[in-house]
């Protein structure tokens, strides 16, 4: 199938706007499931977004997740329409684990129109504890917090957009783009035109891959192991620490989390949360294609499903965590249902802006998990995306204020991630200076306030 226009009747079911030539092309196939008005509205281009009297630009939002989520909706505030492509199929709700927030991220979700009730859309993390192999507190520090999960920003996101504009199963195999338009290609052969293409394809975006071959994930040296725990799982005495506080271990060369989460219904409420540890340990980069083969042997390539890990790598897992960590710590481990393998990457996007292209969230910069900001900098990104553009009639000008505005920023990101990196991994400090100094400069907490974007959020 394919939705770039051919002739005259393909240019009024697709787009309406002067057709740019394109030589072999096929009319699109009527029965596709995702064929809806809000692709095959008659449109000629508008003079500008937003325009009443003119039939609005299109969007093409790749990716899904909160960042194309939150473009989507930015982007259609600003007098755009918009059309989404998701990969995966089905409700992403169930993925992602837990996240830390800050009031950037809520002015983004309120600039929207979604509610953002504080008591209901996570918990609040009394402050930071350190433990020492031995389980005995080392540290504390009050650093109040609010911690949410990721479905509780993706599904409200999800559900407010508009039927017929979110489209899964659509995976990105290429982009064209010039003067006049950009298209997207995808596996099944379908194409897809509008003036404006938002990559928000994450870590390993085929759309950044295209247009900057060499600026790919470049791995850390190191994976994180992560896990969730129902809080009914681990014994009453250690719920109060795990379940109201962020908690630090730090085995020499390595650092352990655990970090308060909503449950899956009232999870704010005592007995119902859950916890979400994350442990990070050196992995030398040959030996990865091994951690990500699984029990039939076949290999998985820089990951692995959850569920495909082998059973002697979780076994081998929770006898280091009896060794290495604090008794606290190790239960957590010993507790979680799935464990997932997430190795760490630096990712530098060259510019994020190309032509009729921006790329935003983790498809433009990926830092470390350490600055804990990824759902924040992607609502962020795109609040300034839309932004820029409805500043300007010029879409090549707009783009290029985006650019000026988050590259510096995300480059920052990624220098702070390597930063506090280095201080988690490393094995020639002394314990209680490493422990001390992550407590205090870890997570969003430590990362300095954006006050341009700020500031208009809240204005």
């Amino acid at each position: 199938m394919n939705l770039r226009r051919s002739d005259s009747l393909l240019a009024a079911l697709v787009r309406g706007s002067p057709a740019r030539k394109n030589s072999g092309t096929t009319g699109p196939t009527k029965d596709r499931r995702w064929l809806d008005d809000s692709l095959a509205r008659p449109t000629r281009r508008p003079l500008r977004p937003g325009a009443d009297s003119v039939p609005k630009p299109r969007a093409l939002v790749i990716g899904g997740s909160v960042g194309g989520l939150f473009a989507a909706h930015l982007l259609r505030l600003a007098g755009w329409d918009i059309a989404v492509f998701e990969r995966a199929r089905g409700d992403l709700g169930d993925r992602g684990t837990g996240i830390g927030t800050r009031a950037e991220l809520f002015a983004v979700m309120r600039r929207i129109g979604i509610a953002v009730d504080l008591a209901s859309i996570g918990v609040n993390v009394q402050g930071r504890t350190g433990l020492g192999a031995d389980g005995t507190v080392v540290h504390e520090l009050s650093m109040p917090a609010v911690n949410s999960a990721w479905s509780r920003v993706w599904r409200p996101l999800r559900a407010a957009l508009p039927g017929g504009s979110f489209h899964g199963g659509m995976t990105l195999t290429r982009i064209e783009h010039d003067a006049d338009g950009v298209t997207a290609h995808f596996a099944d052969g379908t194409s897809v035109e509008g003036e404006l293409l938002v990559a928000a394809d994450g870590l390993h975006s085929i759309v950044c891959m295209q247009l900057w071959p060499g600026a790919g994930p470049q791995y850390a040296g190191y994976v994180a192991w992560r896990g969730v725990v129902e809080q009914g799982a681990v014994a009453p005495e250690l719920q109060e620490l795990l379940f109201d506080r962020m908690v630090f271990g730090c085995p020499a060369g390595e650092l352990f989390l655990s970090l308060p989460m909503p449950g899956p219904d009232d999870g704010p409420l005592r007995g119902n949360r859950r916890c979400h540890f994350v442990w990070f340990r050196p992995v030398a980069e040959e030996a990865l294609p091994s951690l990500c083969t699984d029990a039939s042997g076949r290999a998985h390539g820089i990951s692995i499903p959850p569920p495909l890990i082998r059973p002697e790598l979780i076994a081998a897992l929770r006898r280091d965590a009896d060794a290495l960590l604090a008794p606290q710590l190790a239960a957590s481990v010993k507790a979680t249902g799935q464990t997932i393998l997430q190795p760490i990457f630096d990712v530098e996007s060259p510019a994020i802006a190309c032509g009729r292209v921006a790329l935003l969230g983790d498809a433009a910069f990926v830092a470390r998990p350490h600055v804990a900001t990824g759902v924040m900098k992607a609502g962020m990104d795109a609040a300034c995306l839309a932004d820029s553009l409805a500043a300007t009639k010029n879409l090549p000008s707009g783009l290029a204020a985006y650019d000026a505005e988050r590259r510096p920023y995300g480059r920052w990101l990624v220098e702070r991630g390597r930063h506090i990196g280095a201080t988690a991994m490393a094995r020639d400090l002394p314990f209680q200076q490493r422990i001390e100094t992550l407590m205090r400069e870890y997570g969003a907490a430590g990362v300095v306030r954006d006050q341009p974007i700020a500031a208009r959020l809240s204005g």
